[in-house]
């Protein structure tokens, strides 16, 4: 089980595959804000579990960008300072297997041979939003489950189980129920490739980091209840989840590691410091006109229920 803490602890968790954009930074703003207002402690953690993509440079470059701002930290980063290391995804691996073992024990996993194909064919799109659900195709029948998992070659799906539906706040969406079984089916956990799946990763670190709250965009609000029952099952008190709005440029296209003109180095090209987080306090609801500001004249303004209940807000 966790370890009760006292204070709130949040976390910022980027992952080093470009300049960070608006998006990711009203994250990080946030995030700063809802616990320094309280008192609390803040994470840097480094998610780099995809190897291709994830460079040290933007890694660098995420800690550099993030103190111009005037966003520091307590725990984590580059440098692992903190007792919950190391806070790089990609150095944990040992401290995934052994969650994933605490599963197969349990019996709460099993290996799916499906190929994409497979699923392609035998998932059933989602009733409201076009998405599919899987539909168990490989899962074993009876109890006890008999599980052969062969060359180990599968990825690993975490059964969902029969309880209803999840429910759960969010700090800006409110009240969410969310029934796993109409809404996903069995999951991922592991990829047939050995590598991690966010879920799994996700649910272990903020678990053994302590963190009592996670601050994202909305496009994971779906994820939520999955992570949630994740928790639960390894014995673990779920934190508390804020989504927020996705940020769009004037065209109403949301922000991309890949349109260079809203990377950071570019606005820092245009604008100060506090420039930019004048703007982030526009779109989080608790600095109106936009004016320059630093993350300290903030605190007394923060509020979650300023910031909008919508699904996108816009830079532009």
């Amino acid at each position: 089980m966790n370890t009760i803490t006292h204070v709130p602890v949040g976390r910022f968790a980027p992952s080093p595959t470009g300049r960070m954009h608006l998006g990711n930074l009203l994250t990080a703003l946030v995030s700063w804000l809802s616990v320094r207002s309280r008192g609390g402690n803040w994470i840097l953690r480094i998610e780099d579990l995809d190897p291709q993509r994830s460079k040290a440079d933007y890694a660098r470059q995420i800690e550099e960008d993030l103190l111009w701002l005037g966003l520091d930290w307590d725990e984590g980063g580059l440098a692992d300072r903190g007792e919950a290391g190391p806070y790089s995804q990609s150095r944990r691996g040992e401290l995934y297997e052994a969650a994933l073992g605490r599963l197969r024990d349990a019996g709460l996993v099993y290996p799916c041979r499906c190929t994409r194909a497979d699923l392609n064919a035998t998932q059933a799109p989602h009733a409201s939003d076009g998405r599919t659900l899987y539909t168990g195709r490989c899962r074993p029948e009876g109890l006890p489950r008999q599980v052969d998992w062969g060359d180990g070659r599968s990825s690993v799906r975490l059964y969902v189980g029969d309880e209803p539906e999840v429910e759960f706040t969010d700090g800006v969406f409110g009240r969410q129920r969310v029934s796993l079984q109409c809404e996903c089916g069995d999951y991922v956990v592991r990829r047939a490739d050995g590598a991690w799946a966010y879920q799994l990763a996700v649910v272990v670190d903020d678990a053994l980091m302590g963190v009592t709250e996670v601050v994202r965009g909305c496009d994971l609000l779906g994820s939520a209840a999955q992570q949630i029952a994740l928790h639960r099952v390894l014995g673990y008190e779920p934190p508390e989840y804020v989504h927020l709005p996705l940020v769009c440029n004037a065209a109403g296209q949301r922000l991309s590691k890949r349109d260079p003109q809203m990377a950071l180095d570019a606005l820092r090209s245009r604008y100060t410091a506090r420039e930019i987080i004048g703007m982030l306090g526009r779109l989080a609801g608790i600095n109106p006109t936009g004016e320059p500001c630093t993350p300290e004249d903030l605190l007394q303004r923060f509020t979650l229920s300023a910031i909008p209940r919508v699904e996108s807000v816009t830079c532009g």
